[in-house]
């Protein structure tokens, strides 16, 4: 029996760890990829942060399923010394929060450049974060995401073909349409690296994000597949729906809203229900909380 485990960006619904938690609560789903903790980036939590954060959420039943960090969300022409010191640190912080495993991205690119004339040197920065990581104990998850090496298909696989042993991959369907390619296409290059799915579909002609099954990501057809090759696998919610406090700060372009929420707890709402949709489409059934088998 395959099963999916849900996981969300919670920070979506509130900053506020524990309205958090109820949102999470409120629509069945048992993990958090945790971003941001009262109002602050994962990243930056000092040590009483990150445990005060983890026995709230130990406190409610919640298990981080990943540390939603912005490691790898730096500039490829800049020196990388002091983003692997913020790195390290983000390492401890992902120890004190009790998870095994951190998203993380492969460097922006400089506007109008060639990608592929800085492809040695995100492969070395790379390199050294996976180094650091092992000594810790802890995987890293490389997410496409527009504007970095690994924004589409083809790059993914790269890095994937020299890393793809020690690191994994985070399939977001939304992000690779913002980034003109279509997911179907990326999913059938990427499929055996695929450790989990952030759920966010969106739209080609404007790159809108909307729910989950309603846009051009082939959700449901690339989560039936995934399900006839795995075990399980868990599904993280991003729902992007509309636009929250955090949500400026994590990427520069202005999102275009096709379906709109009177409150960010609303739109986390809809984005959770979407997903619960299509995975009734495909023949799945909620067996325990958070969890989908067939």
């Amino acid at each position: 029996m395959f099963k999916y485990q849900l996981s969300a960006f919670a920070d979506e619904a509130s900053q506020v760890v524990l309205e958090q938690i109820a949102a999470l609560k409120k629509n069945n789903v048992s993990l958090i990829e945790l971003r941001g903790v009262d109002g602050t980036s994962v990243a930056r939590l000092t040590d009483e942060q990150a445990k005060e954060a983890r026995k709230k959420l130990d406190d409610a039943g919640i298990k981080l399923s990943s540390m939603g960090s912005p490691y790898g969300k730096y500039a490829i022409e800049k020196d990388f010394g002091e983003h692997r010191d913020f790195f390290r640190r983000g390492l401890e912080i992902c120890k004190i929060l009790g998870a095994d495993q951190i998203r993380m991205f492969s460097f922006f690119m400089p506007e109008g450049c060639n990608p592929a004339d800085w492809r040695n040197k995100v492969i070395d920065q790379l390199g050294l974060m996976l180094e650091d990581a092992t000594a810790a104990g802890i995987k890293l998850l490389h997410e496409n995401e527009k504007g970095i090496y690994g924004d589409i298909d083809d790059r993914c696989v790269d890095i994937m073909q020299v890393y793809g042993d020690k690191m994994g991959c985070i399939f977001d369907p939304a992000n690779f349409i913002q980034s003109g390619v279509k997911p179907i296409e990326a999913f059938r290059k990427l499929e055996k690296w695929i450790t989990y799915m952030h759920i966010k579909d969106a739209i080609m002609a404007d790159g809108a994000v909307v729910p989950a099954g309603k846009g051009e990501g082939d959700i449901p057809t690339i989560l039936d597949a995934l399900g006839k090759k795995a075990d399980k696998m868990i599904l993280t919610l991003e729902p992007h729906l509309t636009v929250f406090d955090g949500l400026k700060g994590l990427q520069d372009e202005e999102l275009t809203h096709h379906y709109t929420y009177e409150t960010p707890e609303a739109a986390f709402d809809a984005a959770c229900n979407a997903l619960k949709e299509v995975l009734t489409g495909i023949g799945y059934a909620e067996t325990e909380t958070g969890v989908w088998a067939k």
